[in-house]
């Protein structure tokens, strides 16, 4: 079983006693052993060596009043209840500061799809207090050709000139490689593409080829 990046899953309540089994250090962690029982995902990331095969790789972020950790688990695949996409900036909106409300009702103007992930996203999700003074706004656009890609790098460029907080995010293609914003709205001739599987460079004419 894969997902893609910033996917949420959400995992049965009663495996999750199980899964934390697997992983004692957990346990000591407050707010880790409801967090399932309490409606709140996890988040899927990269598998790594010690994940064990057949089980698919989970991360949990917690906040910061609990050391800002993102803890990684690993889960059989029938633990898995459903999975979904991160959520729309429209709606995780509303539990962000007041002061970012006009950004993120550009934003979303300019484009209602957009969804966040981050600090914002979690604070939604979970009803945690993930954001602070000093967060970023992450968001994720998906983008159909090259064209619309430098078409949105160059409004959020405006927006966030305007904007009470840094706007980080990925624009992310139909082959579902991600690429910075920023690194879009440059010049350079190649740009990082992230993905699930790995991290590689890739020719700004091959993205969305």
């Amino acid at each position: 079983m894969r997902f893609d990046r910033h996917r949420l899953v959400y995992l049965d309540p009663a495996r999750w006693p199980g899964v934390l089994d697997a992983h004692p250090a957990l346990r000591a962690i407050p707010a880790v052993a409801d967090w399932v029982a309490k409606g709140r995902p996890l988040i899927a990331r990269r598998p790594l060596c010690p994940d064990g095969a057949g089980l698919v790789p989970l991360g949990l972020p917690l906040p910061p009043m609990s050391g800002k950790q993102r803890l990684a688990v690993a889960v059989p695949p029938d633990a898995i209840l459903s999975d979904a996409p991160p959520p729309l900036l429209a709606e995780a909106g509303r539990e962000a500061p007041s002061a970012w409300q006009p950004t993120i009702a550009a934003l979303v103007a300019l484009d209602p799809e957009t969804r966040c992930f981050g600090s914002l996203a979690w604070s939604y999700l979970t009803g945690l207090p993930y954001l602070s003074a000093r967060s970023d706004l992450d968001l994720v656009w998906q983008v159909a050709s090259a064209d619309h890609a430098a078409r949105l790098a160059a409004a959020l460029g405006g927006i966030e000139a305007e904007a009470p907080m840094r706007l980080d995010g990925e624009i992310v293609t139909p082959a579902g490689l991600a690429v910075q914003w920023r690194e879009w709205a440059s010049d350079a001739r190649g740009v990082l593409a992230k993905a699930m599987e790995g991290n590689r460079l890739v020719a700004r004419a091959d993205l969305f080829a």
